[in-house]
């Protein structure tokens, strides 16, 4: 059953034990990664591409590169979140449709390109903007996922030298996580959150 946005956020907890048996359908995965792709991204340049593993031969694969965390296999699925490191190169598919219905006219869009090329000419700014957006994209993910009644657990730790040999990533992407996605066998670990007051200053 669905759960109402608050009710998700409260919910969602990192797990790491998942029942094995439990298979989750092609169209759950999608109807999950339809919704992440409605994560915000800057200049809408959509920075993210999703590698999914399902099937017992690729985790078995990606396994070792994730330093054998039990969650790999005993998952449903495992979701790799890549981050675009040359998302400029979007701006003709986002913005085209705009122009071509009139919500945009061709000077701005020629305004904002040239905005987002200047600014990928900087190395560092495009790795930042692949693993900032990337990351808005994976927290989506598991809200959605939570939504839909699975448990998730993002995974920082990992190869991703490995991850790009093995699975022969473009040089256009770097892996930013790794987030499994299954129903819980054991409960999350439990932990505690920073009073509102320690996190924020009003001004």
């Amino acid at each position: 059953m669905e759960q109402n946005f608050f009710e998700v956020v409260e919910a969602r907890t990192s797990i790491r034990h998942y029942d094995a048996s439990h298979k989750i359908s092609e169209q759950e995965l999608k109807d999950i990664l339809t919704a992440t792709a409605k994560s915000p991204s800057a200049w809408n340049l959509q920075h993210w591409h999703f590698m999914v593993f399902t099937s017992d031969e690729a985790k078995q694969r990606l396994l070792p590169i994730a330093y054998n965390q039990n969650q790999v296999t005993e998952a449903s699925a495992v979701v790799a979140v890549l981050g675009d490191l040359e998302a400029n190169k979007n701006v003709d598919d986002v913005y085209n449709p705009l122009v071509n219905r009139e919500a945009m006219t061709a000077e701005v869009k020629d305004i904002l390109a040239g905005q987002i090329n200047r600014a990928y000419e900087n190395d560092v700014f495009a790795r930042d903007a692949a693993f900032t957006n990337a990351s808005l994209a994976a927290m989506t993910l598991m809200h959605a996922s939570k939504a839909k009644g699975y448990d998730t657990c993002a995974m920082g730790g990992f190869n991703a030298k490995n991850f790009v040999e093995e699975f022969k990533v473009s040089d256009r992407y770097l892996p930013v996580m790794l987030i499994s996605i299954g129903k819980a066998a054991k409960e999350a670990h439990q932990s505690e959150r920073f009073d509102l007051d320690r996190l924020t200053t009003w001004l």
